[in-house]
C-alpha cells in the first residue's frame, strides 16, 4: 500500500489545523491574565501557576510523545495528545478553583506533542517535493494559533464568560481529532526497541527542575536559595540522565545523534528563536493597551490589540510557500540565516515604530516573517539529520527547545518589565524603555542565533536520499518515504 497523499489532499490542512489548535493553549489566557488572581479566588503568585503548569507539561510531553509515536505510531499518539487536551480543557472550563484550574491547564499543555508527530507523520507520507512547504506550515503553526488565538480570546473574554475560551478550545479540539481519524492515515514507519521509561522519568525531572525556577525565579528571587537549589539539582539530574542515555539499548533521545552538528547548532538556534519569538507576544499587546495618559501608551481596547498583533501569526502562515521556494533552491540553512536577518531588521525598526498603533502592523509583518523562515526551516534541518525512525523524537526534542527559548523570554522580558516599571496609584506600569529594552534582548538573541546558524553545515549540492535501515530500504520503492539525507 503506498503511503502518499496524492488521494488525501486533505492530511496537511488537517494536521496544520491541529498544530494550531494546540498553540492556541499557549496564549488562550493572554487576554485575562491580569484578572486571574481575582477570577480564581487566589493570590497572583498562585495565579501564575495557571500559565507555568501548561510550559511545565508541554516541555515534559514533547520529546516523549514524539518517541512514542516513533514506537507505537504517531497518528494513535496524536489522537491521544488532542483527546487529553480536550479533557484539560473541560476540567477548567467547569472550575473557578485554583487546584482544578491547574490540572486542567496540565492537561491541556499535554498537547503539544502534537507539533512533531504531525511533522513525522509528513515526513513518513509525502513526497520529497511537497515535503518543504508542509513541515514549514507544521513548524509555523505554533506561532500561527498563538497569534491567531490573542483577538479571538480578547474577543470571548470581553463579552462572554471567561470560560467560554475553555469550552471553544475543547471543540477545536474534538474537530481536530474527528478530522485526523478520518482524514489521516498511520503509517507503518516503526522504530525498534522499547520504551525507555527510566529515561523519560529523567528527562522530565531534570526539565521540571529547570523550567521551574526559570518561571518562578522571579516571585522566588534570582539569588535565593530555592531558584539557585533547583538549577543545580537541574544540572545534576540531567548530567547523569546523559550518562544513562549514553549506555540505554534504546535510548528515549540518541544523545549521539543529537551531537551532530546539524541537530546541535539547530537545536542551539532554535532556543534564539524562541527567545525572538516571545518578545514581541509580551511587549506589542501591552504597549498598545496602556493608556494614553502615560505619555507613551497607546490608549487601544483588548480587541483592537489583538487585531493589530494578528498579523504576526498570518504572516507566518503566509511565509510557509515563500520558505518551500527558497528552501529548494538555496536549502534550509540559506532561509533560517535570512529569516534571523529579518527579525533582526524588524526588531532594529521597532525600536523607532513605538508611537502609532499602525506601526505595530509593520513590527508584526516584518518579524512574523522572519520568525515564520526561521520556524519553517527548523524541521527540515533535523529531518536531513536524522534517521526516518527517529524523526518524532528528534522534532520532539526542537520543539522542547523553542518552549525553553519561550520560556527564558517570559522570565527574563517579564523582570525587566517589572524593574523598569513606574509605579502609578500602586499599580506597576510597564515602560518605554522597558518595551525597547525588550526589544534589544531580543536583537541580541537573534545575534546569537545567526552565529549559531553560520556553524551549521553546508548542505551537498545534490543531497541523495537514503534509507535509515534495511528495513526502510525494502519499503522506500513502494512508499516513496523520504529517507535521510546523508550528512557529510
Amino acid at each position: 500500500m503506498t503511503r502518499t497523499t496524492n488521494d488525501r489532499p486533505a492530511v496537511v490542512p488537517v494536521l496544520a489545523f491541529a498544530g494550531i489548535v494546540v498553540a492556541v493553549m499557549q496564549t488562550l489566557l493572554v487576554p485575562v491574565i491580569k484578572d486571574l488572581p481575582q477570577l480564581l479566588d487566589t493570590s497572583p503568585a498562585d495565579a501564575t501557576w495557571v500559565l507555568t503548569s501548561t510550559l511545565l507539561s508541554g516541555a515534559v510531553a514533547t520529546p516523549i510523545m514524539g518517541r512514542l509515536g516513533d514506537l507505537y505510531g504517531k497518528r494513535r499518539m496524536l489522537v491521544l495528545s488532542l483527546a487529553v487536551m480536550v479533557a484539560g480543557a473541560l476540567v477548567s472550563a467547569l472550575t473557578s478553583a485554583l487546584v482544578p484550574m491547574i490540572v486542567g491547564r496540565t492537561l491541556q499543555g499535554f498537547a503539544m506533542g502534537a507539533i512533531p508527530l504531525g511533522i513525522g507523520l509528513m515526513r513518513d507520507m509525502l513526497p520529497r517535493e511537497k515535503l518543504g512547504s508542509a513541515m514549514a506550515l507544521m513548524s509555523s503553526s505554533i506561532g500561527v494559533g498563538g497569534g491567531l488565538a490573542l483577538p479571538g480570546a480578547a474577543l470571548i473574554a470581553q463579552h462572554i464568560d471567561w470560560h467560554a475560551l475553555f469550552y471553544g478550545a475543547a471543540g477545536l479540539g474534538a474537530l481536530a481529532i474527528a478530522l485526523t481519524l478520518l482524514v489521516v492515515p498511520e503509517t507503518p514507519m516503526r522504530a525498534r526497541g522499547s520504551f525507555d521509561l527510566p529515561g523519560a522519568l529523567g528527562l522530565s525531572t531534570g526539565l521540571v527542575l529547570f523550567l521551574l525556577p526559570i518561571t518562578k525565579g522571579s516571585d522566588w528571587g534570582w539569588s535565593s536559595a530555592t531558584t539557585l537549589g533547583l538549577f543545580a539539582a537541574s544540572a545534576l539530574v540531567l548530567l547523569l540522565w546523559g550518562a544513562y542515555e549514553l549506555r540505554a539499548k534504546a535510548p528515549l533521545v540518541d544523545l549521539r545523534t543529537t551531537a551532530r552538528p546539524a541537530v546541535l547548532f539547530t537545536n542551539l538556534a532554535s532556543i534564539m528563536v524562541g527567545v525572538s519569538f516571545y518578545v514581541v507576544s509580551l511587549v506589542l499587546p501591552q504597549l498598545l493597551q496602556l493608556p494614553t495618559s502615560t505619555g507613551y501608551g497607546l490608549g487601544q481596547s483588548m480587541v483592537v490589540a489583538g487585531l493589530l498583533v494578528a498579523p504576526l501569526g498570518l504572516t507566518m502562515m503566509f511565509t510557509a510557500p515563500v520558505y518551500a521556494r527558497l528552501s529548494a533552491k538555496h536549502g534550509p540553512r540559506f532561509t533560517l540565516v535570512l529569516g534571523l536577518l529579518i527579525i533582526a531588521v524588524g526588531y532594529g525598526a521597532g525600536l523607532g515604530l513605538m508611537s502609532a498603533a499602525w506601526q505595530s502592523l509593520v513590527i508584526s509583518v516584518l518579524l512574523g516573517a522572519g520568525i515564520g523562515l526561521a520556524y519553517s526551516s527548523l524541521p527540515a534541518l533535523i529531518v536531513g539529520a536524522v534517521p526516518a525512525s527517529e524523526t518524532g523524537a528528534a522534532n520532539g526534542l526542537n520543539t522542547l527547545m523553542r518552549s525553553i527559548g519561550t520560556s527564558v523570554s517570559s522570565a527574563v522580558i517579564g523582570m525587566v518589565l517589572a524593574n523598569t516599571a513606574d509605579t502609578v496609584n500602586g499599580v506597576a506600569v510597564p515602560t518605554m524603555h522597558g518595551f525597547r529594552v525588550s526589544f534589544l534582548i531580543a536583537t541580541a538573541a537573534v545575534a546569537v542565533g545567526l552565529a549559531l546558524a553560520l556553524f551549521l553545515p553546508k548542505p551537498d549540492r545534490a543531497p541523495r536520499l537514503r534509507a535509515s535501515s534495511e528495513g526502510e530500504a525494502a519499503m522506500a520503492p513502494e512508499s516513496g518515504a523520504l529517507a535521510e539525507a546523508r550528512p557529510r
